[in-house]
């Protein structure tokens, strides 16, 4: 019998929840013993000119090993990208928190008093807070630059012309709010320069992309540089390599000599960390009375904050997904990417899909609403039927599967919608204070759509153990367990005797790594690869050891052994035939390269209550389907639901990252960040649903971010629904307690 599809506990569970994980910040290795401590000198303005740094009064104090400016590096050559994102801002600094000086001491606690002592002078610039101000052109942050778009694009084709025909036509622009990830375990770095090799042990999502990154930065070979990453305490995107602050530590490691270690405050992470999202978007939807739609244009401004990270990346993204699960006639999208004097924006689960998501299912409610039609109804229309798959959408993006239509009648059917619409109607007929509020998203989105392959070792030693080396890098989402499980049912050696070994650039150092939902269809796919190919070796062996045709010798995976077809008293175990492959035991290396990506899909429903006389919202239930293809593991794919729908749902209600005229940050601290909690969310209720994918032999796509991208807009959706009898079409996120009491008595007045 398979263990594939079984509901297996995870194995990394036992020792996260007894002695504990090994953060980076935990590591007491002989070769970090003396290390200096790194304190980041960051900027208090948004936006001005550096015109003097002294260090001189810092570097007197009892314990300081050094403090490094941008006059230690050498100057960028002429020429250059002049929006390129230094290490240590020399003669301008772009954001509040971006990094001037770092300070090294021989006590953590002497950092924060000698990082006061670095005397920084600043001359102060206009502040570009927002796109709208960035747009206007009046402030550039880059000198010799025309504007603050740093780059544009499109995707299909929606002129106007489009909506001819069109019974009715909407156009809104709406807020997709910037948002920071906020991980348990903040950024953490040490490293080491030693035999002119950079050791780093980094808090970090991919290893690989850092070894890349860091290797770059400081002009070496990357076989001059080791990547290793403890455990991992959260990283949702935001740490997918390491950004410039932690690659500046490197750089201190290599140009001091001295081992250096560093971890950020929670404050340092609300600001200096990568924020997510960002946009403003404007769509223009159109369709007849009948619940057709017929033309969809999405225009989307993206803030990069001060520097490009990935942003322009999100954006494309974006437009690339913008027609969402619908059929339409007309679609086509658009983005500018602006720099502001803000934190840089990067990923954030979802990067991109979210977005596209969040406006197609606001504009369908939207139209849905102004034609008197239910939503439900709406979506049922305009989705991709199932005969039309693949599906190549207007915005160039081709689904390789997807039953969109059966995914919301499982959630409808789920839910007792009609029920719920018949007790929100009981309600408004009352005039109750507590409204009921229903919303709908259905979404897919794309998974390995880098393209990138992954790779993975699979060893067999002398006592029948396995070891699985493996390019993907795990940071909660359970490879431990998935890769044991794979290997289990491939090979037949029990779960209890796989290791799993990952997070090490000179032990795989050909891995692409773990983002974008990719770990389990590219990873997973080449574990799977590299067992069949030590089985292959295997089978020649025991075919040798028992005198028999390799054609009549079989593996019995429920005992784990090998035997002449039909006679079990041949058998040998995987111990033996891999010590007649020698010292090394059996090993395999395997790569596995997609075709294409894969397009996971869902519907979500959000059933909210809202107080019309406070404007609190309430999430009180919430409903999933969250297809991702064959499913390994259910206990690993509804962790991952459970994660994304938390945070979508944040979105929605309570998060966002707020500056002030002047650039300066007001969510500094989590009492100013309202990061959601267990006591704002109800047990969510997930339906299952596999639609296997041909892309890959486990038939699986990604579900990482899946739950982000359909929750979102379901639960906005769902607050404006609960108010729209009151005549408010449109709130923007978060939907808080204000906004939507001030949405309410404008609707009022303007009635």
């Amino acid at each position: 019998m398979s263990i594939m599809g079984t509901r297996v506990l995870r194995t990394e569970d036992p020792r996260l929840l007894t002695s504990g994980g090994v953060y980076t910040d935990d590591l007491r290795l002989p070769e970090l013993t003396g290390a200096a401590y790194v304190t980041i000198v960051r900027s208090p303005v948004a936006h001005a000119l550096i015109t003097r740094i002294d260090a001189s009064t810092a570097v007197a104090q009892p314990g300081v090993v050094a403090v490094l400016t941008a006059a230690d590096r050498p100057a960028p050559p002429e020429g250059g990208d002049p929006t390129a994102e230094p290490l240590l801002a020399g003669d301008r600094v772009r954001y509040v928190g971006e990094p001037v000086a770092l300070v090294l001491t021989e006590d953590r606690y002497q950092g924060e008093d000698a990082a006061e002592l670095v005397s920084v002078d600043y001359d102060p610039l206009p502040a570009v807070p927002g796109i709208e101000q960035a747009l206007t052109g009046e402030t550039l942050l880059f000198p010799g630059t025309e504007s603050n778009v740093l780059g544009t694009g499109t995707a299909g084709e929606c002129d106007d012309a489009s909506f001819d025909g069109c019974d009715v036509v909407i156009e809104r622009t709406i807020v997709n709010q910037r948002l920071a990830p906020v991980p348990l375990e903040t950024r953490a770095m040490a490293a080491i320069w030693a035999g002119d090799r950079l050791t780093v042990w980094s808090s970090t999502q991919n290893p690989f992309l850092a070894r890349a990154d860091i290797a770059e930065a400081l002009g070496l070979d990357t076989a001059a540089v080791r990547v290793i990453t403890p455990d991992v305490g959260g990283g949702f995107g935001a740490k997918v390599s390491v950004d410039r602050d932690a690659v500046a530590v490197a750089w201190a490691a290599r140009h001091t000599g001295h081992a250096v270690r560093w971890i950020e405050n929670r404050s340092e992470n609300l600001v200096a960390m990568v924020h997510g999202r960002g946009q403003r978007q404007t769509y223009k939807i159109g369709g007849t009375r009948d619940g057709r739609v017929l033309a969809y244009r999405l225009d989307v401004v993206q803030d990069c904050g001060a520097f490009n990270r990935l942003a322009t990346f999100l954006a494309e993204l974006t437009i690339k997904m913008a027609a969402a699960v619908y059929d339409f006639a007309h679609a086509g999208a658009s983005y500018r990417a602006v720099v502001t004097t803000t934190t840089p924006i990067a990923a954030y689960r979802g990067a991109g899909r979210p977005e596209a998501a969040a406006a197609a299912e606001r504009a369908i409610d939207d139209f849905a609403a102004e034609i008197g039609m239910d939503p439900a109804e709406v979506r049922r229309i305009n989705v991709v039927p199932p005969d039309k798959f693949p599906f190549t959408t207007l915005t160039g993006e081709t689904y390789d599967s997807g039953e969109y239509a059966a995914a919301l009648d499982r959630v409808l059917a789920a839910a007792d919608y009609p029920a719920l619409r018949a007790e929100q109607a009981r309600r408004r007929e009352r005039g109750d204070a507590l409204q009921l509020g229903l919303g709908l998203s259905v979404y897919v989105e794309i998974t390995a759509g880098d393209m990138g392959g992954e790779t993975a070792r699979v060893v067999v030693d002398g006592t029948g153990a396995a070891t699985v080396f493996t390019g993907s890098s795990a940071h909660g989402q359970g490879h431990d367990t998935a890769w044991a499980m794979l290997v289990q049912d491939e090979l037949g050696i029990p779960m209890d005797q796989i290791t799993v070994v990952h997070g090490d650039t000179d032990l795989l150092p050909d891995a692409i790594g773990t983002f974008g939902s990719r770990s389990l269809q590219l990873g997973g796919t080449a574990v799977v690869k590299a067992a069949g190919e030590v089985k292959d070796q295997a089978r020649r062996l025991a075919a040798e050891m028992i005198e028999a045709s390799e054609a009549d010798v079989e593996l019995d995976t429920a005992r784990g052994t090998w035997q002449v077809r039909g006679d079990p008293a041949s058998a040998l175990g995987w111990g033996q035939v891999a010590q007649r492959a020698g010292p090394d035991g059996l090993a395999a290396d395997a790569r596995f390269d997609a075709s294409a990506p894969t397009f996971p899909f869902g519907a979500h429903l959000a059933v909210v209550e809202v107080d019309t006389e406070t404007g609190k919202a309430t999430l009180v239930r919430h409903v999933t389907v969250d297809d991702a293809g064959r499913i390994l593991n259910p206990v690993l794919a509804e962790g991952q639901r459970h994660g994304g729908i938390a945070q979508g749902a944040a979105q929605a209600l309570l998060e966002e990252v707020r500056y002030d005229a002047d650039g300066n940050p007001l969510t500094s601290t989590l009492v100013d960040y309202a990061a959601i909690t267990a006591t704002e969310l109800p047990s969510f209720e997930l339906v299952a649903s596999e639609t296997p994918t041909t892309i890959n032999p486990l038939g699986a796509k990604g579900i990482g971010e899946a739950g982000t991208i359909g929750s979102t807009p379901a639960v906005l959706n769902a607050v404006i629904d609960a108010v729209s009898h009151l005549g408010v079409r449109h709130i923007d996120m978060p939907a808080t307690p204000e906004k939507v009491w001030a949405a309410i008595n404008e609707a009022k007045a303007g009635r």
